[in-house]
């Protein structure tokens, strides 16, 4: 009796669907984890992802491009990566699918120190310019010098060693570092800072941070991946409605992080967060065509099939 009984239960079993038992994603994140990635911790933490029958591993990459390229070659299911790698793997030929939103305004700035009396970027002419990224941010100083007239300037490769070059003075100012970050490590540093949002002074707005997944991921996990956006917008709209509770969430999911510092950084970055998930494709291709003009990328990229709509 109890060996029937055993066997109509596993035959039972290979009937219920896959979600009974969790789905699982692999998600490789753009950098180690910090309050960028808080709604993503806030669907792991509060059971989001659980509730679209998720399981979810975050890893980190040993480098920043690591991610999308992972994800292209489908080693991994999702990455968090930004638009304008995005549109330079596209460029390349990469295979791949921009399938979320995580933060919709740029965050990296111009960077230089508040007492450097810097007001308009022509007061940048003649000076040394750092970067941080080798291949995306020497090409963004290009396109931003010669929309704003910067002439003469002298570009070095800074790494990430961001406070301590401008502080050293070894830099006047640098592409690339965060608004919601570097800013507080020089006011802690008793430096107060300044910036340029390249927004502001000609390079088309994108998003800073999204989602993306190769082709095996999108044709065998195409219902997990809709469910771990779905997720993450919920988290999204946590973080907005109960600021505290997904603080808090996130720490737990993240117990080794600078409680101090990731608050302050909160505050800083929460208006910057997904407000939806539907992408605006005429907002992808006026970065894309500015990307071609400014030599971002080799050859013109069309970005209206790399967006996956979920509607």
């Amino acid at each position: 009796m109890r060996h029937k009984l055993l066997v109509l239960l596993l035959a039972g079993a290979m009937w219920l669907p896959a979600t009974c038992f969790g789905e699982k994603l692999t998600l490789m994140l753009d950098w180690f984890p910090n309050i960028d990635h808080l709604p993503i911790y806030v669907a792991q933490q509060e059971g989001y992802f659980k509730e679209q029958g998720l399981e979810v591993k975050i890893m980190s990459p040993s480098e920043t491009t690591d991610a999308l390229k992972l994800a292209a070659s489908d080693n991994v299911d999702l990455a968090v990566s930004y638009q304008p790698q995005a549109v330079i793997g596209a460029a390349r030929g990469l295979d791949l699918k921009v399938v979320g939103r995580l933060v919709e305004h740029p965050l990296g700035v111009l960077l230089f120190l508040k007492d450097k009396g810097f007001t308009v970027p022509q007061d940048l002419n003649g000076k040394r310019i750092g970067y941080t990224v080798p291949g995306t941010e020497e090409v963004l100083i290009g396109a931003f010098a010669k929309i704003n007239g910067v002439k003469d300037y002298t570009l070095i490769n800074v790494g990430f060693a961001i406070v301590p070059s401008l502080t050293a003075d070894k830099v006047d100012a640098i592409m690339g570092p965060y608004k919601n970050y570097e800013t507080i490590a020089l006011e802690d540093a008793g430096h107060p800072s300044a910036y340029f949002q390249l927004q502001d002074w000609g390079v088309p707005d994108y998003d800073e941070l999204i989602f993306i997944a190769g082709p095996q991921a999108m044709s065998r996990k195409r219902e997990a991946i809709k469910g771990f956006v779905m997720a993450v917008q919920r988290g999204i709209e946590l973080a907005r409605k109960d600021s505290g509770r997904a603080l808090e969430a996130f720490f737990k999911g993240v117990p080794d992080a600078d409680r101090a510092l990731e608050s302050r950084a909160f505050k800083l970055t929460l208006p910057y967060y997904a407000h939806h998930q539907k992408h605006d494709p005429q907002r992808w291709q006026r970065f894309a065509d500015f990307a071609a003009q400014y030599g971002l990328i080799d050859k013109a990229v069309i970005t209206g099939p790399l967006l996956q709509s979920w509607e």
